[in-house]
């Protein structure tokens, strides 16, 4: 049973939109750290992408940003995608007011184009990229693959979690939000 997201979608969009203006979230919605996705791991993840990077919670502003793209439907689809999942703590260190400026209705294409930055069509673990210099993304562009004093770095963010299984793909969680060239 698929998990609705047009209501977290917009409480996470609110939220979001609350931390990008300066104010902090309430502890409530504190979140256990992106590591604990580790239960995650399995062969027979029964949540989509979406689901288990919502019932996670380090997701809120990624997913707020995939609803306001209109990829959530994507993302919730048959794949399998690999989701280069940045955590909120990732987006909280963009520059003030960036997130603020792509959630514009006027930049849906530009954060279209950041997220699928985001995304790999095909479901690649760990293991797979391992000794790849680059994996191409659904924007077109390359993302580079390289080991950084034993950490797996994906351009200049890094891995900080492998491997979370999901039904229609794989989730790495990164540290860096990924910014398309241009």
């Amino acid at each position: 049973m698929r998990t609705p997201t047009r209501p977290l979608a917009a409480s996470a969009l609110a939220l979001a939109a609350g931390v990008f203006a300066g104010t902090a979230a309430p502890a409530a919605t504190a979140a256990p750290p992106a590591a604990d996705l580790g239960h995650h791991e399995g062969k027979h993840a029964k949540k989509d992408l979406v689901g288990t990077a919502l019932e996670n919670g380090s997701f809120t502003t990624l997913l707020a940003a995939a609803e306001a793209a209109g990829l959530v439907e994507t993302l919730k689809s048959e794949g399998p995608y690999t989701l280069l999942a940045p955590t909120d703590a990732a987006f909280a260190k963009l520059p003030a007011g960036a997130i603020a400026d792509l959630l514009k209705p006027e930049n849906k294409e530009k954060l279209k184009s950041v997220l699928l930055y985001h995304v790999v069509d095909g479901k690649a673990l760990a293991e797979d990229v391992s000794g790849m210099s680059e994996v191409e993304t659904l924007e077109g562009s390359m993302v580079e693959v390289s080991t950084e004093d034993g950490k797996v770095m994906l351009n200049d963010a890094t891995v900080e979690a492998a491997d979370v299984m999901a039904s229609n793909g794989v989730i790495h969680v990164i540290d860096t939000v990924l910014m398309p060239e241009g």
